[in-house]
Order: structure tokens, then sequence, then C-alpha cells
């Protein structure tokens, strides 16, 4: 029995307190790609360039990268419960603040703080799962990591929906479903055991002395560029309303959650973790090449198709951060995600730019260049891999720390 399997008898059985912190991670995450559908809409709205309103994207993920160092130190002093509603009430507040924004200077600015509210809940939010969680964690893995995709594609549905209206609403929206996730988790979720050993802003830095950790966070950070000039520079090149354009990127979160879910583990138990992640990362190259040449149509598909390359990539990433060192598992976890975030934060800024000084099919070679460069890595530091992806096992939290997952 696979862990899909495993992890799905004790789904739905879960108490209170699972269901509200899971519910909070699906707003969470509808976070990132809130923003996508209505991204031409707020160029238009405030009067900026492409280049700005990706700044949107830039000082999100820059704010998310540094916090990664920090959300060990935060959550080992405070508990998870108590770090869980800081970051939601920052989220609520920034967010809230970025829907009133006059300015696109304003708007990246609020990015930026609901990007540290985001890093602090999603950082914690797997850790307090799996200790409330019933079933075992095979089960409290699947439900956030279901959270995850769920969030992925209904963000920008939601957005759509409601930018459709005014590209102010989708802000509003998700302060307001945070606040509500604000008063579940507050209502429901007790306090959570704290580590015996308090953790160290520098930790996460001295765990990435480690070569096989330092090489997946590497290859991880080639990835997430491609990942991020899809996410978010093609919104751009589809040039589609809100409706049309939330319904691709819901399509495409929906291949990302069934592949990350469903699909990424019975290939890794067939092939193993690096043949199926080398071979993913190739045919996402090829993939975002054909967008960024095709037509129209062409563009569409292929971006709804990324995301079954990025939901295998996801999970495999994430799994072979988790295990390939000795560092404890959140310690590792936030180094790695500390480099692999500021990819997340490039991507948006360069795109935009590489098109103005050369034309628009150039951002996507980049991006396809990028993604061959995380596929060299792994072939290069195969055996600096090659101890976690012998034996993989799924991913897992443990009390005495926070794992943060790769999406």
């Amino acid at each position: 029995m696979d862990s899909f399997d495993a992890g799905a008898g004790g789904l739905l059985r879960q108490p209170k307190a699972v269901w509200a912190t899971a519910g909070a991670s699906v707003v969470a995450f509808m976070g990132i790609g809130l923003v996508d559908p209505i991204l031409p809409s707020i160029a238009q709205g405030l009067h900026a360039t492409v280049s700005q309103v990706s700044l949107l994207f830039t000082s999100y993920f820059l704010i998310t990268a540094v916090a990664m160092l920090l959300t060990g130190f935060v959550s080992s002093r405070i508990g998870g419960r108590k770090t869980l509603l800081l970051g939601l009430a920052f989220v609520v507040v920034f967010a809230g603040l970025a829907g009133t924004s006059g300015s696109v200077g304003q708007l990246v600015g609020f990015r930026a703080g609901w990007g540290l509210g985001n890093a602090l809940f999603v950082s914690t939010a797997l850790a307090v799962i799996v200790g409330a969680a019933a079933g075992g964690s095979a089960a409290a893995i699947l439900l956030y990591e279901s959270a995850l995709g769920l969030g992925m594609a209904c963000g920008p549905l939601l957005g759509a929906v409601l930018g459709n209206v005014s590209w102010r609403y989708p802000f509003f929206g998700t302060a307001t479903l945070m606040a509500i996730g604000f008063l579940c988790i507050t209502a429901f979720l007790k306090e959570q055991p704290r580590p015996a050993r308090k953790t160290s802003v520098l930790d996460p830095l001295k765990a990435l002395g480690h070569g096989g950790l330092a090489s997946a966070a590497v290859s991880a950070f080639f990835y997430n560029y491609t990942f991020f000039t899809v996410l978010a520079f093609t919104p751009f090149v589809l040039d589609m309303t809100p409706y049309r354009s939330g319904a691709v990127f819901f399509a495409w979160g929906v291949l990302l959650a069934v592949f990350s879910v469903i699909v990424a583990p019975r290939m890794q138990a067939r092939f193993g973790s690096l043949k199926v992640l080398g071979g993913s990362l190739v045919l996402l190259a090829a993939d975002v090449l054909a967008l960024g040449y095709g037509d129209h149509t062409t563009a569409v598909v292929c971006t709804i198709l990324s995301g079954a390359f990025i939901g295998v990539n996801n999970t495999v990433y994430t799994e072979l951060a988790l295990g390939v060192s000795d560092a404890p598992r959140p310690v590792a976890s936030a180094g790695y995600n500390f480099v692999r975030w500021f990819a997340a934060a490039a991507a948006p800024f360069f795109a935009p730019k590489i098109e103005e000084w050369t034309d628009i099919h150039i951002p996507f070679v980049v991006a396809a260049v990028t993604a061959v460069l995380g596929a060299l890595v792994v072939l290069v530091r195969r055996r600096a891999l090659t101890r976690e992806a012998a034996e993989l096992e799924p991913a897992h939290a443990t009390e005495d720390g926070v794992t943060v997952f790769a999406n």
C-alpha cells in the first residue's frame, strides 16, 4: 500500500483543530495565485507598467525567503498556535490594506507585509496539523498537500470572480476569509508542545553546508525561476479577461494538485525520485518553450499542462530536501526554502525586464534554460542526493519543529 492509499483511510476522520488549520491553509495558498487573473486589471487601474505590477510577486516572495530564517526561531519560542495566529493577523491586515492601495508602490509594500504573514502561517501549519491529526502522519500530510493543491487551484478562480467587479475585491475577500480562519483556529486549536531546543536564526544557513541539501536547494532555485515565470509573467502574454485567465489557472492548479498528491508518489515508486525529477524538469523546459513560441491556443494549453510537471517537481523536491541531510527536518526545510524562494522573487522581476530588452519570447527561453540547469544539477550531484532518493519515504513533520512543503 503506497503513501496515498495509507493516508486516505484516515483523511476525513480528523478533529476540528485539524480542519480549522487545513481550511486556513487553503486560503493561505490561494493568496499565491490570487493576483494572477487581475494583473492586467491592476496595471490598468493603477496606471502601472508590467514590470511594476510584477513586483507584487517579487516583494511577496523576497520577504517570504528572508522570513524562512525567522519562522523556526519564532515558533520554537512562542509555540505553533501563536505563530499561526500571528501570521494570520499579518495577512488579514495587509491583504485588507492592499485593497485600499492608491498606487502600485503602496500595493507592492502591502504585499510584502502579506508575504511575512504567509511565511509565518504556512511554515507552521503542517507541523501543527501533524501534531493534532488522527490516523498518523500519512493522513495529515495528504490533507496538507490537498489543501495546498486546492488553494493553488482556487486562488486564480477567486481572483477572477471578484476581480471581474474590481481588482480590489480579491484582496478584501482574502482578508475576510483569513479573518474567519483566525477565529476558527482561536476556537478549535489548542497550543502544541514547544520543542525542547530553541531554533537559532543561523541554523538553517548552517544546514546548507551539507552537500546534498545544498544541491537540492540550488536545483530547486533554478526550477522555481521557471515555475514563477509561468505563474507571474504568463497572464500578460495570454492577455485574457479575468474570467478566462482565472479558468486557465484553475485548470493549471487542478493538474498541479492531482500530480502532486496522486501521480508523483506512484511515479517515484516505479522509476525512482531522481529519474522522475530530471525527466519532469526537461519536459517542463520543453513545455515553456512551446508556450513562448506557440500561438495563443498553444500558450493556453501549455500553461495548463505545466501544472502537471510543477506538481511532480514540488513533491519530489520537498522530499529530497527533508530527507537528504542529517539536520532536523524543520531546520533543513528552512534552509532549503530560504534559497529557492529567492528565485520566486527574481523571476517576476526579470521576466518583464528581459521582454523589454529583447522580445516576448526570450523570457520563456530563459525559463527553459533554468529548468534544464535544475535537471543538470540533479544529474551532476546525483551521488549527493542518492542517500535520500534510494529509500524515499513521504516527508513528515515532528513535534519538535516546522516542516515547509515546497509549494
